[in-house]
């Protein structure tokens, strides 16, 4: 590294070993622009915030770390330490402010130009851990009625503390066996993700099967007692509604108006009456239904009068539920 860096630097011809440094020789400092008031005795350094303040200025919040460019000076001495101060200008408005090194304190504090932020607590309200001063020290060293009272209460509160510290004992030698509560935690650990998985396969398997495209929610035990309650049982299979519906089709009646079977099936099934016996069952005319025997009677009466006129006649045959019809002349040439 040494040999380059004597590389980097230009000599000028007129340059002589008896002249000094280049610094010397062209009449300028090695901190360049940073030592452009060296002469007033300030250097101008790179200063970080050393606490949370207010600008005086401009009312904002300036945090604690940000970097200003400050000029630095002595202003004073604290027996044999210096005291620095810095001056910088906000980067949010045009003032300036003004910190002071407080080595008694060892702190610094604010002269001019801006306001701490106060976030400072007292370490016995916080519980603490307090540092015996310098005054209580002497006294414990020359006093023996203050060092057996400040060691009486140091007991009451060894005695008020020793609970919480056997409770804390108590807890890490529990966790003294590092690899046995890994081993356990892991093993709990693998049987729930194996249930989990589990359960993720059998909801999967069931939208594959029944085609859905939600997700389920998982199963509790009233879902358990609901479905054991109730029960999905059809009354006819495929094949038999399919044997029902072709029974059906044979005995329904090719034409509406057939001699066989002159009431159809729906109106014999609908009539709230037995068949039993012949003479008891209502007329067709009574149920409104007029028979093209009884039309043919009609109109060859009106066009044929005498014996032998054709005439129709409706008679139920005994022990059958059905109607015949017998027509006389029914070789005549002259019926339909």
């Amino acid at each position: 590294m040494g040999e380059r860096k004597g590389q980097n630097k230009y000599y000028p011809p007129d340059w002589r070993p008896e002249l000094g440094g280049l610094n010397k020789f062209h009449g300028t400092h090695a901190l360049a622009e940073r030592a452009s008031k060296i002469h007033l005795g300030i250097l101008t350094i790179r200063f970080e915030m050393p606490f949370n303040i207010w600008c005086d200025g401009c009312g904002n919040h300036i945090g604690m770390g940000v970097r200003y460019n400050a000029e630095k000076r002595k202003v004073g001495m604290y027996y044999t330490t210096p005291l620095w101060e810095f001056r910088m200008k906000c980067h949010l408005c045009d003032n300036y402010f003004e910190f002071r090194t407080d080595p008694k304190n060892f702190d610094y504090e604010v002269v001019s130009g801006a306001r701490r932020q106060e976030r400072r607590w007292d370490p016995e309200s916080t519980e603490a851990v307090v540092a015996t001063d310098k005054a209580t020290s002497q006294k414990l060293l020359t006093d023996a009625m203050f060092k057996l009272e400040h060691g009486k209460d140091d007991q009451i509160k060894a005695a008020t503390t020793k609970p919480v510290i056997d409770q804390l004992t108590d807890y890490q030698s529990r966790m003294k066996d590092d690899y046995e509560q890994n081993s356990l935690l892991r093993s709990a650990f693998r049987s729930e993700k194996k249930k989990i998985k589990l359960a993720e396969d059998i909801d999967r398997n069931l939208i594959k099967k029944s085609s859905l495209s939600i997700s389920l929610v998982p199963e509790t035990e009233e879902d358990r007692r609901t479905a054991s309650l109730m029960k999905y049982m059809q009354s006819e299979s495929m094949e038999e509604r399919q044997k029902r519906k072709r029974e059906e089709i044979d005995e329904r009646p090719v034409l509406p108006s057939s001699v066989a079977s002159p009431l159809p099936t729906t109106v014999m099934k609908n009539l709230s009456f037995h068949l039993m016996e012949p003479e008891k069952l209502p007329s067709p005319s009574a149920l409104g239904i007029v028979l093209k025997g009884q039309k043919v009677q009609t109109e060859q009466r009106d066009r044929v009068s005498g014996e032998g006129s054709a005439s129709t006649h409706c008679q139920m045959q005994p022990g059958k539920s059905s109607l015949s019809l017998v027509m006389d002349g029914y070789g005549s040439s002259d019926s339909d």
